[in-house]
């Protein structure tokens, strides 16, 4: 018999008690199961695989390791054995065809675990931080020249991943292992935090160890027999699988006791959110800060990116350098120099010098004078809580730090939506995307507006900024509101990656237009006189009786009939929206603001009232209500009471033909001045408007009213109108709610009042945020303090869902959404 050669490659072991030449991946592009189908295709293995969700990054890898990819449902005549990512359910269709075919069907976990047999594993568990724990363990490794084999759960950072470093020791490789280590980007559509460089099989097979990084999310982790177990800390997670801490406690102690060598347990795994109360074996090594532990590390002051380490206690060497910030890196680089010196590799003080990082770990897409923008896979809220606290000690003056959420899976959502709101209340600012639900279905109380609605009952609560599934508008405010010194992180284990640097393209066009912007506001004010005020983004909060809401665009208060025609024209001219605004009355500005050009007749010329010699009065647009009634009853001119606790001005009222007390604008309107967008002027008798509830067409559909001639409905003696404005007043404050509102918030359907139905479906004391459903009259939302517009405009959602469910009643609108359109929000 011949002898085999040397180059002959090593038998295939086998799995699960059966030979198996040909293994399908179905879910090969995630975190955890590409990098195990290259391993695979290392040691010999045909490898096939499929995903749903498959992206650029990972294909190129798959293809260069030799894995033949497939449509889904293209299970290989070939196949042997389908391993599957914890992502996919039983109802998919290749898991349904293999079990047709009689075909063993297993985990990411079990096939892991089931290769790991007969190798010394160091297995990295514990809640947070494996990834990157592993990754510096595996570029100690390398950079100490020591041979092992390793699975890895990340991208490292940069083009040239620590596997580099040993080319020259197996130089026959030296092509394969060039292919298969560069990960230029990220996955757009599904969370891939991995390299899918390992080393070579034979490499592997020889040396025996081989480093993984093991999930205990599914509960595979029990099939794992490490030869060495690396738990930095203890956290409950994954509600879906461990109903309670208890759980996973047992889930992490069974893997302790079933570990052949040491156990490297973290100070954090005696402090967090799981304790073991089942006793230590004494193979149990420990590492933190401070004299109690084996390995002590303690972190010095950062250094241009890298932060030394103060090493004692078994540590053989005093001091290491390492290229990452934070505490919670200096824990995970001791854990990888302790785990390193265990398996009996040589240390040194330059071993993490140069680590690369890992993609998706405090990640900076751009950082400049003006913004930092980070992206970070942070997805429980311990994790979320310490980059946060991180990322504030690093920035400097009156920069802001917003964070970008997205919870990551429902169950987790559900379960740890408080302890989210907690953790996410160290931001200035919060911005909420929708959940990434990572195969899951819906669930009760675990959407992202569960965690809006906890985080606006913090106090004090951050602005928090939530669109309620318009995640492209959220984006879209947010890359107009960040300032300069702001530091934005995107933090999250689904897509947001890709969230981060779409929204880094929005926010360059965001600068642009609104430069643009700026420069619109700089041709307008050259068209008008000097009297008239022209902004760029005002805010309009101050300016509404709400008191919530973001900013214009331009905003423009012109001092006459000749301005408003020229700021007209000029809009006209450049295609802007135009938007007029009274007092502010009866509207919502959204939190994004307002993109256009909006205008108010603030200026005192607007404001006249000169009584007619025929018993008319002539009034300008800018007068307010309480101010036409007061001037009204002093000249003894009746008719007008009604007005007087309309919080607006009466170019507001004719537009919304607003009313009260069974009365309306237009029942004391003989004739309106107004200007048409072109910057005609017209006057229009009433008999030719169009004045019907809560609207006038002429002026809802581009008209500006510049005044009005008003009729009273009879000279009475001053002392009698005080008595009716008197008697008005009590009634509305009997009625009507004291705190900052828009008015009511929807019209009276036919033949019903929406006050009583929003009281009948017990509505009043619903709260979102600083928003409420008034306890005097529910059809009023108030601002108790500190309400955002999104805070509002959920309630108002909340509100018309609950009366269309208990009464089949559709609410529609009264108040106008500014800028917008109802339809785009409900």
């Amino acid at each position: 018999m011949t002898a085999p050669s040397d180059n002959s490659p090593p038998p295939l072991p086998p799995l699960f008690g059966r030979a198996v030449a040909a293994i399908h991946c179905v879910g090969v592009a995630g975190m955890g199961l590409g990098p195990l189908a290259i391993y695979l295709a290392r040691l010999g293995f045909e490898v096939s695989g499929e995903d749903d969700h498959m992206n650029g990054v990972m294909h190129a890898q798959l293809e260069r390791a030799g894995i033949a990819l497939t449509p889904t449902g293209g299970l290989p005549g070939r196949c042997e054995l389908v391993a599957c990512s914890s992502a996919v359910r039983d109802g998919h269709p290749t898991v349904g065809a293999a079990r047709a075919r009689g075909l063993p069907v297993v985990r990411r976990g079990e096939l892991l675990a089931e290769i790991a047999r007969g190798k010394k594993l160091v297995a990295i568990c514990g809640s947070h931080g494996k990834t990157t724990t592993t990754a510096m363990l595996v570029t100690v490794l390398r950079r100490a020249g020591f041979p092992a084999g390793y699975v890895l759960g990340g991208l490292f950072d940069d083009d040239t991943p620590p596997a580099a470093a040993a080319r020259q020791q197996q130089p026959a490789n030296e092509k394969r292992i060039r292919n298969t280590e560069k990960c230029p980007g990220a996955d757009p559509h599904s969370p891939f935090p991995i390299s899918p460089s390992s080393f070579a099989a034979g490499e592997a097979a020889a040396a025996g160890w081989l480093v993984a990084e093991i999930d205990e999310s599914d509960g595979t982790i029990e099939n794992f027999s490490p030869e060495i177990t690396v738990a930095g800390n203890l956290d409950w997670d994954h509600p879906d699988h461990y109903r309670d801490p208890a759980a996973i406690e047992a889930a992490f102690a069974g893997i302790f006791g079933r570990t052949r060598g040491a156990v490297l347990l973290g100070a954090n795994a005696f402090a967090g959110g799981v304790r073991l109360r089942q006793p230590l074996r004494e193979s149990v090594v420990t590492f933190g800060p401070g004299a109690d532990f084996d390995f002590r590390v303690e972190n010095e002051s950062p250094d241009n990116g890298r932060q030394t380490l103060a090493l004692g206690g078994r540590f053989p060497i005093a001091a290491a350098t390492v290229r990452a910030l934070g505490a919670f890196n200096a824990a995970n680089a001791a854990a990888a120099l302790a785990a390193a010196h265990l398996m009996g590799a040589p240390l040194a003080p330059e071993l993490l010098a140069a680590f690369p990082g890992v993609r998706r770990r405090q990640s900076v897409l751009l950082a400049n004078s003006e913004l930092t923008v980070i992206e970070d896979y942070a997805h429980h809220p311990a994790e979320i809580s310490a980059l946060l606290a991180s990322l504030r000690a690093r920035i400097a003056g009156n920069g802001r730090l917003v964070a970008v959420f997205q919870p990551h899976r429902h169950s987790r959502t559900a379960r740890f939506k408080a302890d989210f709101a907690a953790a996410l209340a160290l931001a200035d600012r919060v911005c909420l995307i929708d959940v990434y639900p990572a195969g899951e279905p819906p669930q009760e109380g675990g959407h992202a507006i569960d965690v809006y609605r906890e985080l606006r009952r913090a106090a004090p609560a951050p602005p928090v900024l939530y669109c309620n599934g318009k995640t492209d508008a959220m984006l879209a405010a947010l890359a107009r509101s960040v300032a300069p010194g702001d530091w934005v992180a995107f933090v999250g284990a689904g897509d947001i990656d890709r969230r981060a640097r779409e929204w880094l393209v929005l926010a360059d066009e965001y600068r642009r237009v609104a430069n643009r912007w700026a420069t619109i506001a700089v041709a307008l004010r050259g068209s008008v006189s000097v009297e008239t005020k022209v902004r760029h983004e005002e805010p309009l909060a101050p300016r509404t009786t709400l008191r919530a809401g973001g900013a214009a665009r331009i905003y423009a208060e012109p001092a006459g009939e000749a301005d408003l025609r020229a700021l007209l024209r000029e809009a006209r001219a450049r295609a802007l929206d135009v938007f007029p605004l009274g007092r502010g009355s009866n509207l919502i500005v959204p939190d994004e603001g307002v993109d256009g050009l909006v205008i108010s007749l603030a200026h005192p010329s607007w404001q006249a009232f000169e009584p007619r010699g025929d018993g008319g009065i002539w009034a300008g647009a800018g007068v307010r209500l309480k101010n036409l009634c007061g001037l009204a009853a002093k000249a003894g001119l009746g008719g007008f009471e009604f007005l007087d606790g309309i919080p607006g001005s009466l170019g507001g009222a004719l537009r919304m033909n607003a009313g009260a007390m069974g009365a309306w604008t237009f029942d004391v309107v003989e004739r309106v001045r107004l200007m048409t967008r072109d910057g005609e002027v017209r006057e229009v008798p009433r008999a030719e408007l169009h004045a019907g509830y809560r609207h006038c067409a002429e002026l809802r559909d581009g008209g500006i009213a510049l005044g009005a001639l008003l009729r009273p409905s009879a000279a009475r003696p001053a002392e009698d109108i005080a008595r009716r404005l008197d008697a008005y007043r009590d009634k509305r404050r009997e009625s009507q709610p004291r705190e900052p509102s828009a008015g009511c918030v929807f019209k009276n359907p036919e033949g019903a009042a929406a006050g009583r139905l929003i009281d009948e479906c017990g509505l009043k004391g619903e709260c979102v945020g600083g928003a409420e459903v008034s306890a005097v009259h529910a059809n009023f939302i108030v601002n108790r303090g500190g309400a955002t517009a999104t805070d509002i405009i959920e309630l108002t959602r909340i509100v018309r869902a609950r009366v269309a469910e208990k009464t089949g009643v559709t609410l529609e609108p009264e108040v106008i959404l500014y800028g917008k359109e109802w339809g785009e929000v409900l």
